[in-house]
């Protein structure tokens, strides 16, 4: 959101810095023309006119109200200037550099004063007093009528301008943010059915044939192939729970990792990419280069990934974060979200989710898992396995 302003603020400067230009240079045509006004307010014009351009180009880069009252001064000093020094020999020229200037040269810092209240507040004094300036100076040049009339539909122009502008950009920051969610909902979708068939297709190549043939009582497979294969399944199926993803080599055949022992990084890794799959952003943090044996690996990276589990389920939020530290007897690890919480006591006894996912597969290792949480507070849970 801070974004949206920022880009909504700089969007309103430029357009004053334009606006404010254009009319301030066009007021300045008409003084340049000959008789116009006298040589004397024109060279003490010529300065102000200066800074005025100064100013309004600051007022492009900087939102700061110093350069929208630098902008209003410089150009309230020219008007009294050219009305003050002329007002006995008034020309057309010179009524129409005036009313260039005040009504829409200097209303260009309307375009500003529109984001705040007390911007507004500043808006509303600087129209109404420079406008009775600017009629009761000019009655003898124009109608009063006239020149009130040319004064409102510039000061107006340039509000509205500014109100347009101001409230353009967040639609339209809204809308391109509405666009991106769904662009990427809709790749979510197609990684998860990808994925899908990818897991379906390795099964049916793998655990589905094995089982087929068990169905069928192994017959014209030797045992021991028949025990071969089941364990290389069974590898299989420890790769597939903590995330990884085989390649496959031929119909069949998938390359595994060994098993005796692996760095816990190279798991990591694929746990928050699966997640990440299913929309939990996971923050690691910490060290992974840890070995461990393979069974306390299993339990401590499935542990884990049960409460990763439990934080995409029940949180409300979509990003957890993992800190894993280590010392010469345990590895540790500290999965945090910033989610809605509970109240221990509620849980339920019952339930298994946490009691043998967690707990239970850690206690087997040596292990032993903490939690912490309390309603709109978040929730921790320590975990430890032994080296």
């Amino acid at each position: 959101m801070d974004q949206i302003i920022k880009e909504r603020d700089r969007l309103l400067q430029r357009t004053a810095r334009l606006y404010g230009l254009s009319f301030g240079a066009v007021s300045l045509v008409c003084l340049s023309i000959p008789g116009a006004v006298s040589a004397l307010s024109y060279f003490i014009a010529l300065p102000l006119y200066l800074v005025m351009s100064f100013a309004f180009y600051r007022v492009g880069v900087s939102r700061h109200i110093v350069w929208v009252l630098l902008a209003l001064a410089s150009g309230t000093a020219v008007l009294l200037v050219v009305i003050g020094l002329n007002r006995d020999a008034p020309t057309s020229a010179a009524a129409a550099a005036i009313t260039q200037l005040s009504g829409f040269g200097i209303a260009a810092v309307g375009i500003v004063l529109v984001t705040s209240a007390r911007r507004v507040a500043l808006l509303s004094v600087t129209a109404v007093g420079l406008g009775l300036l600017v009629v009761l100076a000019t009655e003898p040049w124009r109608s009063t009528l006239h020149t009130a009339g040319l004064f409102a539909v510039g000061w107006a122009t340039t509000i509205l301008l500014g109100v347009w502008v101001g409230a353009g950009v967040p639609q339209a920051a809204r809308r391109i943010a509405s666009i991106g969610r769904a662009h990427r909902a809709e790749r979510h979708a197609s990684e998860m059915e990808a994925q899908r068939r990818q897991s379906a297709r390795l099964l049916h190549d793998t655990v589905l044939a094995t089982l087929t043939l068990l169905a069928h009582s192994g017959v014209g497979v030797a045992p021991d192939a028949m025990r071969q294969q089941a364990a290389d399944d069974a590898k299989l199926l420890r790769q597939l729970r903590l995330g990884a993803s085989p390649s496959p080599q031929s119909s069949g055949g998938y390359k595994l990792e060994p098993v005796e022992e692996t760095v816990l990084g190279t798991t990591l890794e694929s746990v928050k990419q699966r997640f990440g799959r299913m929309g939990l952003e996971v923050s690691w943090h910490g060290t992974g280069q840890v070995l461990l044996p393979s069974e306390v690996l299993d339990a401590f990276l499935l542990a884990l990934a049960e409460c990763l589990e439990n934080v995409r389920r029940h949180s409300g939020v979509t990003e957890a974060h993992v800190t894993i530290v280590d010392d010469s007897t345990m590895v540790r690890a500290m999965i945090t979200d910033a989610g809605v919480g509970f109240t221990l006591d509620d849980v339920d006894s019952a339930r298994l989710g946490f009691k043998e996912s967690v707990v239970g597969r850690l206690k087997e290792v040596g292990g032993h898992a903490r939690l912490f949480s309390s309603p709109g507070a978040g929730t921790t849970v320590v975990l430890e396995v032994p080296r």
